[in-house]
């Protein structure tokens, strides 16, 4: 059995840090006198703490706060101009890169198109190496900690970053060291995307201050973040979440990654636009990439609904065919939607589901009461009634601006 590891005072220090600095990044602008109850430290120890974040420009003064009597409190809080991360999101259409402060606002964004079947690892390492030079050319002098990467499939924790990604044809690939040898010397994290949104929702978004929730990335695929006595949970090997493949239906429709009947064949973006395909017999719809054409397909099926209700009734059922294709797919594909939420329900008992992901932030955005009542029907009384479905808070870079947070997330632990 290995011994206990002596705590030195260089620990004891840095340990104080971490917590007065947590303490100011969520919870902040914070008068010393706060920082006392919130981090369990003595008077002397903030005031030493905070001299030296402040003497580095980590920290500022935004501030002040009168007290009873005395001389009026300053407020601290973490400057987010003190330094840049850079957040890459690799989905299945695009990279996008952005630059950062540490509050997540962006400076920069750099994006490139992928073209189906261009997603081998040559071409992303390419786009992500070339969109970090981009927008580090914005980043005026500011120190850069480092970058974050959100993935698709499955990423084996370690300095190899290791992804296995079906939908990608990746198979062990070493992403992580891979980016290393060609953005050397800035640190490189590698998360799944689900999960990057996920924290990002849970620090700045619609999840925050949630124990227990799970956050839903509905894109060209489907994944989730869940989140369990306010940590991510991972699972033994790191695949925790892969709600997109859960089964839907027994013998049901091929999935990409090579079963079939997964949620992800049905409520993802892919699977979405190709049921409406078959069901109105076209090949295509704008031709201009899945975001525009499965708008469009959400917008004809609301058309077409609202022409129901009208005078024009008997004409719209029988002169628009692929208005009537459009609503019945958008209604079968609230109904999987809810039926699949109401899983994570019975599963997880969650206090929150959140929906993010483009394509779900569009669903969401248009049949948010659907999808609740769908979810409430199909999952039981108990964990319906407790819980919260909402949509994401930030908006479709909510990917990139999570795997930001892996690099903040080290700079504040020190």
């Amino acid at each position: 059995m290995e011994a206990p590891r002596h705590r030195t005072t260089r620990d004891l220090k840095l340990g104080n840090r971490m917590r007065l600095l947590r303490a100011l990044y969520f919870d902040g602008p914070l008068t010393r006198r706060d920082l006392a109850p919130a981090t369990d430290l003595s008077t002397a120890t903030i005031s030493n703490v905070t001299a030296g974040l402040l003497a580095d420009g980590v920290l500022r003064e935004a501030g002040k706060v009168e007290s009873d009597g005395g001389r009026p409190q300053i407020l601290l809080e973490v400057d987010p101009g003190h330094a840049r991360v850079v957040g890459v999101d690799v989905g299945e259409t695009q990279v996008r890169v952005e630059l950062l402060d540490l509050k997540l606002a962006e400076r920069a964004r750099a994006r490139y198109a992928l073209a189906p079947g261009r997603h081998d690892p040559a071409t992303v390492i390419e786009h992500i190496v070339a969109g970090v030079k981009e927008v580090l050319a914005e980043a005026d002098g500011a120190p850069v900690l480092g970058v974050g990467v959100g993935m698709p499939g499955i990423v084996e924790y370690g300095p190899e970053g290791v992804i296995h990604a079906k939908a990608f044809g990746w198979d062990a690939v070493p992403l992580g060291r891979m980016l290393m040898e060609r953005l050397d010397p800035l640190p490189v994290h590698i998360e799944n995307g689900a999960m990057t949104m996920g924290q990002a929702e849970l620090w700045f978004g619609a999840g925050r201050g949630a124990d227990n929730a799970v956050i839903a990335l509905i894109g060209s695929g489907v994944g989730s973040c869940v989140v369990a006595g306010g940590a991510l949970y991972r699972g033994a090997g790191s695949s925790a979440g892969e709600w997109g493949h859960t089964t839907m239906a027994v013998a049901g429709r091929p999935c990409r990654c090579g079963c079939r009947g997964c949620l992800e064949a049905y409520v993802g973006a892919e699977g979405i636009l190709d049921r409406y395909l078959a069901a109105a017999g076209v090949v295509e719809l704008t031709g201009e990439g899945e975001e525009a054409d499965l708008e469009r397909l959400l917008d004809s099926a609301a058309h077409y609904s609202a022409s129901l209700n009208s005078a024009s009734h008997d004409s719209a059922a029988s002169g628009d065919p692929r208005g009537a294709a459009a609503a019945a797919v958008v209604d079968e594909t609230v109904e999987y939607l809810g039926a699949g939420l109401a899983d994570l329900l019975n599963l997880f008992n969650p206090e929150l589901i959140v929906i993010g992901g483009w394509a779900g932030l569009m669903l969401a955005h248009r049949r948010l009461a659907d999808i609740q009542a769908a979810a409430g029907s199909y999952s039981l009384g108990q964990p319906f009634a407790t819980a919260r479905i909402v949509p994401g808070l930030l908006g479709p870079d909510a990917v990139a601006k999570g795997a930001a947070t892996l690099v903040i997330e080290r700079f504040l632990s020190g």
